[in-house]
């Protein structure tokens, strides 16, 4: 018997070490896999031979007989450079992480199916024209054909599964993560509602101000509009400005038209802030097909062109912060008949289920402070896609055209800034808007359930015409003056964004591709700078050479500068550990003193390493780190043209020459492959440090020139 139990735990032993040593081979091997970027591929359900000439950077350029084997080549190609972004997201949106990972993922599961994604997009798939349906039947096709036939990435093998296929509703499941990300939603508003029903009006606009005057730039004034800056110094309003507790996941755009450059070209920039992570938010493809040539930026997982140009026309976005829904405190009897059971799969443990209140027009959502809300959204009442709009502008040859898709976008409302080959600019606020007198400052009271409001009519919103003449910029400012007649936002990103952008265009009379370039480097963040100076009296009894430090230090948030280290800790200590108080605290600092003793001074380093931004891999989280992407050191941050602030930072940094379009370019932060075997995993993140413009071959000439990898699919 003991010889018995001997031989089968050696057994087991020699099985387990088999099967761990098949596990590790596996990995290792998927870690050196990329995908095929050269030779041919056949059998594939397309009408001719496609041709993929992937760039110094490994960007594709698909070049397509029609538009059915264009969107089917980039469903391949996404799929695969970023299959597992793509199915985590996927999953993500769907609150379906449990299912890989286990018990730990289930409360946030619970929590993203508080919006009931699958049924949005569901509903908007049968809601898109017949010919868009088309479309994305063939990118979900090439995305499972490069599931069938590439190597699977190496996280599907450390996690050990497989992605199931994708379909067309999945690429609009991905797409709602970018709505949600830029919605004010419920748990936004909540904190507004407390900070209302604590002390009314007055102390709503103390914790929660539109925007600080000081330094307000709205577009519609014109540079000539800007307010007087530090001139106006109000340090209690400009405390409540640091004290913004939202993520600062916002954008920066400008543009100028042809009659001030020095080309008698249109110019255009656009850098979209957003996470820090790897791989990153977009994916770089030019793609072109018989009525179709368009390049620039792409959510992995989504069809076409969201953010670049065609051969006519280029357009950028930035986040309108604007109000997108109303929100209700229940009635203290809710239908029984309108709860709907969601069932979640948990890896290695039993599944769970758990109710959520869904009628025809509105929807429960658990807000981390007050509980349940009912929630009324265009997003679930009339579920559009913004990828109709997109398409639409993909394929504009003016900006007339353009804007005329505009009126059919959905949201999230964006500030959309457009240049043709006329050399003429023009700007548009697009998205549902409601005309909610709430405004979501506050939740409404049951009893205005009854009560419906109606959108803002596009030719309401905020605009500025086409013209050679102008000069435009937005950065999820108030982009309005005194004289507007609607309030549309409740609280618009803090200004000094837009303020500096309109201070570097005031400098110069002419423009080219250079100096925006320059201008989307700059580090200057004017609010610190006027912080540092107040403060450094309360400092001085405590360290004089800090504080003479903080009193001469220019406000560049530079990477050799320690004091911008110390300035941004003084920032951080003086607005998230005296939130409650701060106004009070900043006053007691600039005006007598008192409380010096309330600061805690860093010991200064130089930001570059005190601001270092690691670019984590989503399974970081599980302490695998050698999927992480190249550290970003410390230059600029939430409030500088440069933003980077922890887990955030400029997803990409486009300039734009309209018409000489090989000229210009787009960087991202890291790669464009999602596949660490591949070379293009972080072979831009040093350009993107040192901030290179890279350009984005687009004419014919320009994209033989720089090709280096060829790949043929064929039907």
């Amino acid at each position: 018997m003991a010889r018995l139990l001997l031989r089968t735990f050696l057994t087991v032993l020699a099985i387990l070490v088999l099967i761990v040593a098949v596990y590790a081979l596996n990995v290792t091997i998927g870690l050196h896999a990329h995908p095929r970027e050269n030779g041919s591929i056949s059998g594939l359900p397309i009408h001719a031979p496609v041709t993929i000439l992937r760039d110094d950077r490994g960007v594709p350029h698909i070049s397509a007989a029609d538009q059915h084997d264009l969107f089917f080549t980039q469903g391949y190609v996404e799929g695969a450079d970023r299959l597992f972004q793509m199915d985590l997201l996927r999953r993500d949106m769907l609150g379906q992480l449990a299912e890989i990972f286990g018990k730990p993922a289930l409360a946030h599961d619970e929590s993203e199916r508080n919006v009931p994604v699958r049924e949005i997009a569901q509903r908007q798939y049968e809601r898109l024209p017949a010919g868009e349906r088309d479309l994305l039947r063939a990118f979900s096709d090439g995305v499972n054909a490069a599931i069938s036939r590439e190597t699977l990435p190496v996280e599907f093998r450390i996690l050990a599964y497989r992605p199931r296929a994708w379909t067309p509703q999945d690429s609009l499941v991905v797409e709602m993560a970018t709505v949600i990300d830029l919605t004010d939603t419920w748990d936004d508003i909540s904190p507004r509602n407390a900070a209302y029903r604590g002390g009314g009006l007055a102390r709503l606009n103390a914790l929660f101000p539109l925007t600080d005057p000081c330094y307000n730039a709205p577009l519609l004034l014109g540079l000539a509009g800007m307010a007087s800056g530090p001139a106006c110094r109000r340090n209690v309003a400009l405390a409540g400005e640091l004290a913004d507790p939202r993520a600062p996941v916002g954008s920066n755009e400008w543009a100028a038209g042809a009659a001030h450059t020095g080309t008698s070209r249109a110019l255009l920039a656009n850098d979209p802030h957003l996470s820090l992570e790897m791989p990153g938010v977009w994916y770089l493809v030019d793609m072109r097909a018989p009525g179709f040539h368009a390049a620039g930026a792409t959510l992995p997982g989504c069809p076409g062109i969201v953010l670049g140009h065609n051969e006519h026309l280029a357009w950028g976005a930035t986040n309108g912060t604007v109000t997108s829904l109303s929100a209700y405190l229940p009635p203290s009897h809710l239908d029984p008949a309108s709860w709907q059971t969601e069932r979640f799969g948990v890896r290695f443990g039993r599944s769970v289920e758990a109710k959520y209140y869904r009628t025809r027009d509105l929807f429960g959502a658990k807000t981390k402070r007050d509980g349940l809300v009912l929630v009324r959204w265009d997003a679930y009442t009339h579920p559009d896609s913004p990828a109709s709009a997109f398409l639409a502008i993909d394929q504009a040859t003016t900006i007339e055209a353009a804007t005329a898709a505009l009126k059919t976008f959905p949201g999230p409302t964006q500030n959309f800034v457009l240049a043709d080959t006329s050399g003429r600019v023009a700007y548009y606020l697009a998205g549902h808007i409601p005309d909610d007198p709430a405004r979501a400052r506050w939740f409404h009271p049951a009893g205005d359930l009854t009560h419906r409001y109606p959108n803002v009519p596009f030719e309401r919103l905020p605009s500025v015409a086409p013209s050679r003449n102008a000069i435009l910029w937005t950065a999820n400012n108030e982009m309005y003056g005194p004289s507007y007649p609607l309030q549309l936002s409740p609280q618009f990103a803090p200004p000094y964004r837009a303020y500096r952008i309109a201070q570097l265009l005031r400098e110069r009379r002419l423009y080219d591709v250079d100096y925006f370039t320059r201008m989307q480097l700059d580090v200057l963040s004017l609010p610190e700078h006027e912080m540092a100076h107040d403060v450094a009296g309360a400092v001085r009894p405590r360290d004089a050479q800090i504080a003479a430090d903080l009193a001469a230090w220019d406000g560049e948030m530079t990477g050799s500068s320690s004091t911008a280290t110390i300035a941004e800790a003084l920032r951080v200590e003086l607005t998230h550990h005296h939130t409650g108080r701060m106004p009070t605290l900043l006053a007691e600092i600039v005006q007598t003193r008192k409380a010096a003793r309330a600061i805690a001074l860093p010991s200064p380093e130089p930001w570059r390493s005190a601001g270092a931004d690691p670019v984590p891999h989503a399974l970081a989280a599980l302490g695998i780190a050698f999927l992480d992407g190249v550290t970003l050191p410390g230059n600029g941050d939430a409030f500088t043209l440069h933003m980077q602030s922890p887990g955030f930072s400029q997803s990409f940094r486009a300039v734009w020459d309209i018409g000489n379009w090989d000229a210009g370019g787009i960087t991202i932060p890291q790669g464009e492959s999602g596949e660490p075997g591949s070379g293009n995993y972080t072979d831009q993140a040093q350009a993107f440090i040192s901030g290179r413009l890279w350009p984005l071959p687009f004419s014919d000439a320009a994209v033989a020139r720089t090709a280096v990898n060829r790949e043929t699919l064929l039907p």
